[in-house]
């Protein structure tokens, strides 16, 4: 995902011509198949990083709907920025109530619709966020938004396509149990209905298989371009604002698309080239990376290196379309939920571009940069809003996802269900205070220890894990009780974790407000045991 500003339109042409933007927050979305992790879960992980991310986390029941019922579909200012014409905004994000009731607004006008599709007679629950995150069947969703040359954003409009990747996912989780199904659904939701918004990497999940589907509007916003691949079961695959599927190739079981996308290509006249004559997907789309090369593909480099370091792989490379980086690994030994967690940590910490260090390293040490300047990317970010760590698996009684408000680095997981959620995590406002939501419980941890964070991270990591690695026990505990027992014990232990986490924060203040007094005096009484002399 990538906010923007809006500009006018000869300020966006010249823009869109150099391929800078005026200013981004970029997400990183992972896949690790079963195959690949240490206790045989699908995961699908993903960082919503933008300052003006809606926080609420909402849960969608299931629904019957009658015969001739319709779907609305809704604009995103996520996608952008806020669309006053469709009453669609930054927060909240959207004013549907027939939605659920973590959309109904009463003192807010409506969200208008873009368009609207045939509803289908039933409908699955899931949870949703800016993006879809997974549904009652265990799909499950990521997101990044890519830069292309050729196309960096098309604007809703009457006549262009009516869905951006935040309503696909949605539709995707409220029809399909299966990623595979999710796919052919997708694809065929832009060819008949139209793209519009920006290029997208929509992450689909199951159980059993991972997907990675890239999409870009046509210049008309009729139709879309889009392509999916499948991630071979044992590997990991990441995406970080880039598209990273390669050639084209027809008649591969492991391949998804339009079977028209390499002539739609030829004629917009963006058909670029592998060596074995396949239509190259990324050089055709001029995939290029935004701001410079170590925005995109040096997070890319960060997540493959992580996972399999025996790779080797460069951290240093050519160009926006180099083949050095594989579209998957197999990572070096089984992934752990905790390794997963603290991929969405990480700040390059001991390598030769290790964030803590050099120009323009924050104060106490610290990973973020500050100010106007392009700075390198790394996995985590100060703009993180949440980050999401889906996990399904045969042996939990329902599907389950892992949520840090605020970047993971400074902030706790928890484990919860799809299933109706704990009051703190709905309806959050990030231009409200609200002391006992999620957003601001984790955001008073985060904003303290980012002033002191050489002093303050350390123990506010090792609080995270013990809380995590005592979810862990609980999620293993209980996996034996019914879908409904099960849920219910997540929702009391997010509610426990989120008391303990508030409690954290005056423990943090008192603790270090106490050992500057003591170093205070000791100080005083060092100098008054000392005779000066001039």
């Amino acid at each position: 995902m990538i906010r923007k500003t809006i500009l006018v339109p000869a300020v966006l042409a010249a823009i869109l011509g150099s391929c800078l933007i005026s200013s981004a927050d970029a997400c990183t979305t992972t896949i690790v198949t079963k195959g690949a992790s240490a206790d045989g879960s699908t995961f699908v992980t993903h960082s919503n990083d933008s300052f003006s991310s809606d926080p609420s986390i909402v849960y969608i029941p299931a629904k019957d709907h009658p015969a001739g019922a319709v779907r609305k579909v809704y604009p995103s200012a996520i996608a952008w920025d806020n669309l006053p014409e469709y009453s669609c905004y930054d927060n909240p994000r959207l004013v549907a109530p027939e939605r659920a009731p973590g959309y109904d607004y009463p003192d807010r006008e409506r969200t208008k619709p873009l368009g609207e599709i045939p509803e289908a007679a039933h409908t699955y629950a899931y949870i949703d966020s800016d993006y879809g995150v997974m549904n009652e069947h265990g799909l499950m969703l990521g997101e990044c938004t890519n830069n292309s040359r050729h196309l960096e954003y098309l604007e809703p409009k009457e006549g262009r396509g009516i869905f951006y990747a935040s309503e696909l996912g949605r539709v995707a989780l409220e029809r399909c149990r299966t990623a595979r199904d999710a796919v052919h659904l997708i694809g065929s939701l832009i060819d008949t209905y139209g793209l519009w918004g920006t290029g997208e990497t929509l992450l689909v999940a199951d159980r059993n298989e991972g997907w990675v589907v890239e999409m870009q509007p046509t210049p008309s916003g009729n139709g879309g371009f889009w392509i999916a691949q499948r991630v071979p079961d044992g590997e990991f695959f990441v995406a970080a604002n880039q598209f990273r599927i390669r050639g084209i190739r027809k008649d591969d079981p492991n391949q998804i698309y339009n079977p028209e996308l390499p002539e739609m290509l030829k004629k917009a006249g963006w058909a670029a080239y592998d060596k074995q004559g396949n239509v190259d997907w990324v050089r055709s789309m001029q995939a290029a990376e935004d701001f410079h090369p170590y925005f995109a593909l040096r997070r890319v480099w960060r997540a493959l290196s992580l996972v399999a370091p025996s790779a080797k792989l460069p951290m240093k490379v050519k160009n926006w379309d180099t083949e050095r980086y594989p579209f998957s690994v197999k990572p070096d030994h089984p992934l752990t939920l905790a390794e997963v967690m603290d991929l969405h940590r990480d700040a390059y910490e001991g390598t030769p571009v290790d964030r803590r260090n050099g120009e323009g390293a924050g104060l106490f040490a610290s990973p973020y940069r500050y100010g106007d300047n392009k700075w390198e990317r790394s996995i985590t970010s100060r703009n993180i809003a949440y980050t999401w760590i889906t996990q399904a698996k045969d042996t939990l009684p329902c599907p389950i996802f892992w949520l840090s408000m605020n970047a993971p680095a400074e902030s706790v997981y928890i484990p919860l269900a799809v299933s109706p959620l704990p009051e703190a995590y709905e309806k959050a406002d990030r231009k409200k205070y609200e002391g006992e939501k999620a957003w601001w419980i984790s955001g008073q941890v985060t904003t303290l220890t980012r002033g002191y964070y050489s002093v303050l991270a350390p123990e506010v990591r090792e609080a995270a894990k013990k809380e995590e690695q005592r979810a862990m026990e609980l999620v293993g505990d209980a996996s034996t009780l019914p879908a409904e027992l099960f849920a219910q014990a997540l929702r009391d232990n997010a509610e426990k974790t989120l008391s303990a986490w508030k409690d954290f924060h005056g423990k943090l203040l008192t603790k270090h407000d106490l050992d500057h007094r003591i170093d205070y005096d000791k100080s005083r009484k060092l100098k008054s045991d000392k005779v000066l002399k001039y």
